[in-house]
């Protein structure tokens, strides 16, 4: 499932009549950057939530039939409710769920988690990235792993936005909108949410000075 449903505010001016993940890096939307690392990892049932000028989204996403379109009206649901909503579109199972605000290279995002999944000791494996790899991003980082890769909150490791995740928990939370870190904070109670290191390049998009960051990254994989 890819998220594609926020308001873009950190990415204003340039969200006020665009969502961000139609926003361009390189010449192409950032949806299609996730797309890319999706196809090429050869996943099945393709779900992309939307909320903020929705009909872009569908309009964009016309020519891909394959893919569902998960519509949050009238409230947007938060990570967490987003997701809960989209289950009957998905597969049953563990779900893999990626953000559309972000640039990788190198080895396969959604790879790395597939070779990492260990759904007995899981209930969610992360893909994170060292802070001083995590070009764009501001701040400490989010979590910090044990020599088993369980995880705590603390700095260190910054949260790419892709992770494997079973959706069991969902079902238990009352609000309707909420984030997934409710679930992530259960799982670390119970020594169940886990992380694993991407080895190539992440740029944060955030924000519109993610753009040019992100293209230079992009630009410096071409050029080798």
């Amino acid at each position: 499932m890819l998220f594609a449903a926020g308001f873009g505010t950190r990415m204003k001016p340039l969200t006020l009549s665009r969502p961000k993940p139609l926003i361009k890096v390189a010449g192409k939307a950032l949806l299609d950057h996730a797309l890319d690392q999706v196809d090429a990892a050869g996943m099945g049932r393709i779900v992309v939530n939307s909320h903020y000028l929705s009909d872009q989204i569908a309009n964009h996403l016309a020519p891909r039939p394959d893919i569902a379109i998960s519509d949050e009206q009238p409230d947007i649901l938060d990570t967490g409710g987003g997701l809960r909503k989209a289950l009957p579109l998905l597969e049953a199972g563990p779900v893999l769920t990626m953000n559309t605000d972000a640039v990788w290279t190198g080895a396969n995002a959604i790879d790395q988690l597939r070779a990492a999944w260990n759904p007995d000791l899981m209930d969610a494996l992360l893909l994170l990235v060292p802070t001083e790899n995590a070009i764009g991003h501001t701040g400490s980082g989010d979590f910090v792993p044990d020599d088993k890769g369980r995880l705590t909150r603390g700095p260190g490791l910054v949260y790419s936005g892709v992770q494997i995740v079973k959706t069991d928990g969902l079902a238990a939370i009352e609000e309707d909108s909420f984030s997934l870190n409710l679930l992530w904070n259960k799982m670390i109670a119970e020594g169940r949410l886990y992380g694993t290191a991407h080895t190539g390049g992440w740029c944060d998009v955030g924000h519109p000075g993610g753009i040019k960051l992100a293209e230079t990254m992009l630009a410096e994989v071409r050029d080798v």
